[in-house]
């Protein structure tokens, strides 16, 4: 289940380095590795499919992703799984990332809450933190100098800062 949203601000702004963009001090890649490895394998034995993996990631402040085929899910619509290289950090997104805003993920609720119950008991076993997708497309006023590498028009948001390329 993710963070309620007080807790996840306050997990969002503690881990908010302004030394270290795409990943923290002491990170250890290949334990990340093992672990986003893992959390393939028991997705794709979850949902008894076959999810398209990204490990290639690269200037970018999440590990990876892991697509979860629309044919293996209740909704009838693929889900992405992000891992951050902050904190433990996980989102899911109905669809693409970013493709529903809150109310349209409302109305799908009932037809995801089995998709969703599935990947969170995935995360929460392996240690991985879910954050609500709503909160990362919160406008990014962080402690970073991340605003200044973007124009007005197109202001990072917390999801830049934790799961997107930089």
């Amino acid at each position: 289940m993710p963070l309620d949203d007080q807790h996840a601000w306050e997990l969002l702004r503690a881990l908010d380095d302004p030394d270290h963009m795409e990943f923290p001090r002491g990170y250890d890649h290949t334990a990340a590795r093992a672990r986003f490895d893992r959390l393939a394998t028991r997705l794709d034995q979850r949902f008894q499919c076959t999810c398209t993996v990204d490990r290639e990631v690269q200037d970018a402040s999440h590990h990876g992703t892991i697509v979860i085929p629309d044919a293996a899910t209740a909704s009838g619509e693929h889900l992405t799984v992000t891992i951050s290289n902050f904190g433990n950090l996980a989102t899911l997104a109905l669809g693409n990332p970013r493709s529903h805003d809150e109310e349209e993920e409302e109305e799908r609720e009932p037809c995801q809450n089995t998709d969703r119950h599935r990947v969170d008991e995935e995360l929460e076993a392996l240690g991985y933190l879910p954050i609500s997708e709503h909160l990362l497309g919160t406008r990014y006023d962080g402690v970073s100098d991340l605003v200044s590498y973007f124009p007005a028009e197109h202001s990072p948001t917390w999801r830049t800062r934790f799961f997107d390329y930089l």
